[in-house]
């Protein structure tokens, strides 16, 4: 089983810049791919931005945030990141990173971004 840990959230004025972090531990070997989702409140779960696990990394984005946020990997530290710049109010929301393995997936527990003047 994979365990996830989001860090990195919090307040910040449109325009700004975010980095989250989502630091995996446990038996992660087969590993797939690692996606950031996030959740505002009333809304559906969306797919923001996702990484493959092998090679150089293959990279999806949703529409709403190409071009303003960078998803990466660091396979030395189990942590892959989402660097969110160019923030908008409508980014905030609740962000998820998910672990998706030859033997299943995994949810950490969420970051909470508000972006706000």
């Amino acid at each position: 089983q994979v365990q996830l840990v989001e860090s990195g959230g919090g307040l910040v004025q449109p325009g700004g810049s975010l980095r989250l972090s989502c630091a995996a531990s446990g038996t992660i070997d087969g590993a797939v791919a690692v996606a950031w989702y996030r959740q505002a409140p009333g809304k559906q779960r969306e797919l923001v931005a996702a990484i493959t696990a092998f090679g150089s990394g293959v990279t999806n984005y949703a529409d709403s945030v190409k071009g303003r946020f960078t998803i990466a990997r660091d396979n030395a530290e189990n942590t892959v990141y989402l660097q969110m710049n160019s923030l908008k109010p409508e980014d905030t929301a609740v962000y998820y990173c998910n672990f998706v393995g030859k033997r299943g997936t995994s949810w950490g527990q969420g970051t909470q971004v508000t972006v706000s003047s």
